[in-house]
């Protein structure tokens, strides 16, 4: 058939901090469309606060840059294993996969993530062995170990014949082999426009365009991000949306209809089979709609994403702080929020519970919760959140549950310790490997053994150590974890903490909070050194008299208190403990405040 050869579509898949960004920099500079002039950048396709600010891909973009007369529409990707619904959906977007692999660390798990689903999607990959100037690279044992991984996922003979190229993304160079002395980009330029299957021209089909992102534009309002499979689109061309919940379709007006050049949207007024496109008219639409130019045009498979594997509860702040901090407090604007963000992202997903005020919202992992209550932080929500459980199933009548392959590299000294703080969480150690002078473990694990131990993992590797999960399937139930071995230190009244009283509760544990905290009955203010919790008073003065004797005064000093961040709160807390998070602060809290409600006992739940 038929096809354009004026456009290619190529995602770029890799494990997190692997340098796609970096790379896609590159492209960007030797194209032309990054400089000094627009306001040059070093990771520019993170464009979101969060995303410069932890140094990873949490969103995937996408981008246009011009080489000779062919345009190449580039797809960026998250990188870590909890956005894996963000790749997942790219990649319906493109004909082939550039996929980076590191020079010194090899694949990874997120490595064999998206590589399988790239193969499952039939898309031809070109590999790059990446960060060849490191001064530990070994590109010649990580190309085996890239074929060892391709034939591991069962590619065809024809898929190991893939290109080789060895780049480095900081200072723009590409290699077909290690000695050719090239010093640009030219050989990946190349390399696309051979390897890279050109869409098909089915601009006389009827149009067929699959919705794959949805953003905002406040002059426009909602703006609808797809590839065009077949046919022609024109501005102000009457299209009919198909949506997941069936029935007639619905008509709808192109207000507006942009391409991509660089990082900018270009408004052009024709678009046809093969290209990326953004438009605008179209409100309610829903990721995974098709776009068609008659309503009885067949609409294309719905995108489908890994089930979620952990949830939590997001509920409204009831504490006796509530609505003193943030702007949007209520149970409705909770609501409006959080399906706003499941209709933009296919990996979330919300349920509403029993209660009014509360919403079971299921993701990926820790981080990508995380992420979403961080965003919604910023934006100025006031909200609680239980503590991060993971999605159970009944198969055969059997409780199953989610289990991780847990991949660990650390220093050889470290095997002993790590393997003994894994082993009452259920891991299994299935293999070990050195890797210079540091080991590579993989583990077995129940995602619920990985709740609450990153924290713990750095601590006991000394921050040497560096941990990835993947997805393993499923597993019979395996019993309880025990979580927490510590209690907390629990304020029994509201008021501001003192350093007379918190000098006194040092030797109890380690403090939370610092010196006039305003604090509340029921909020966790330490960690107890033992397993009980233990009531305290934070807010006691130290009361005058009019005797005053030599040397009896003692002098107060504070040790720095431990400060939580979200995700190291969500590691922390049990199932008896909230996070209640605002713009300005996040707080632990017991579920129930008054303290002669609760017990002070730990108590450790099994499901069966």
């Amino acid at each position: 058939m038929k096809t354009r050869k004026d456009v290619r579509n190529i995602a770029v898949i890799a494990h997190v901090d692997h340098g796609k960004t970096t790379l896609v920099d590159g492209m960007l500079r030797q194209s032309g469309l990054l400089n000094e002039k627009n306001g040059q950048l070093d990771r520019v396709m993170d464009s979101n606060d969060l995303e410069r600010e932890r140094g990873i891909t949490i969103l995937a973009k996408n981008t246009a840059i011009r080489y000779g007369n062919v345009r190449i529409n580039i797809l960026d990707t998250p990188g870590h294993h909890d956005f894996g619904g963000e790749v997942e959906r790219m990649l319906t977007m493109a004909d082939a996969v550039l996929l980076l692999v590191d020079a010194a660390e090899g694949p990874l798990p997120q490595t064999r993530f998206v590589l399988q689903k790239a193969l499952e999607m039939g898309l031809p990959p070109i590999v790059a062995i990446n960060k060849i100037d490191r001064k530990d690279a070994e590109p010649g044992r990580v190309l085996n170990e890239v074929y060892d991984l391709f034939i591991d996922l069962g590619a065809d003979e024809s898929i190991l014949d893939f290109p080789v190229l060895y780049t480095n993304g900081r200072s723009g160079v590409a290699h077909r082999s290690l000695d050719d002395g090239s010093d640009n980009l030219i050989p990946l330029f190349e390399a696309i426009l051979e390897h890279v299957p050109p869409p098909l021209d089915l601009r006389e089909e009827p149009l067929r365009l699959h919705v794959n992102n949805i953003g905002w534009d406040d002059y426009v309002g909602r703006l609808v991000l797809g590839r065009i499979h077949a046919g022609h689109i024109d501005a102000g061309q009457t299209v009919y949306l198909h949506t997941e919940a069936g029935g007639a379709p619905k008509p709808y007006r192109i207000m507006r209809l942009y391409g991509f050049s660089g990082l900018t949207r270009v408004e052009i007024d024709h678009a046809r089979a093969g290209d990326i496109i953004s438009l605008a008219g179209i409100d309610e639409v829903t990721i995974g709609d098709t776009i068609t130019d008659a309503p009885d045009t067949a609409p294309l498979p719905r995108i489908t994403v890994d089930e979620p594997t952990m949830s939590m509860n997001f509920c409204v702040n009831n504490s006796p702080f509530a609505g003193k901090e943030g702007r949007w407090v209520t149970s409705r604007n909770l609501r409006d929020r959080l399906f706003r963000e499941a209709k933009a992202n296919v990996a979330i997903r919300v349920e509403e519970t029993e209660s009014p005020d509360t919403y079971r919202v299921l993701g990926r992992g820790e981080l990508q919760l995380g992420i979403l209550v961080e965003t919604m932080r910023r934006e100025g929500y006031e909200l609680m959140l239980s503590r991060p459980e993971v999605v159970t199933r009944r198969v055969d009548g059997k409780l199953m549950e989610p289990q991780e392959y847990l991949t660990v590299d650390c220093p050889q000294e470290m095997v002993g310790v790590v393997s003994e703080r894994l082993g009452p969480r259920r891991g299994r150690l299935m293999e070990m490997s050195p890797f210079g002078d540091r080991m590579r473990l993989l583990f077995e694990i129940p995602t619920r053994g990985i709740i609450g131990f990153q924290g713990e993992f750095l601590t006991e590797t000394r921050g040497l150590g560096i941990m990835h999960t993947r997805f393993a399937g499923w597993i019979p139930w395996q019993g309880p974890i025990t979580g927490r071995r510590t209690g907390a230190l629990v304020a029994d009244r509201t008021g501001p903490t003192t350093p007379y009283a918190l000098f006194h509760l040092q030797p109890r544990g380690t403090l939370f909070v610092p010196a006039q905290f305003k604090v509340y009955e029921g909020m966790v203010v330490g960690e107890h050194i033992r397993e009980n919790d233990l009531n305290v008073n934070v807010c006691r003065e130290k009361k005058l008299t009019n005797i005053r004797a030599a040397g009896r005064d003692e002098n107060v000093i504070l040790s720095p208190p431990r400060q939580l961040t979200l995700e190291q709160a969500m590691e922390f807390i049990r199932d008896d403990e909230m996070i209640e998070v605002t713009p300005l602060h996040i707080r632990i809290r017991k579920r129930t405040l008054a303290s002669n409600q609760r017990s002070v006992k730990p108590d450790w739940d099994d499901p069966e």
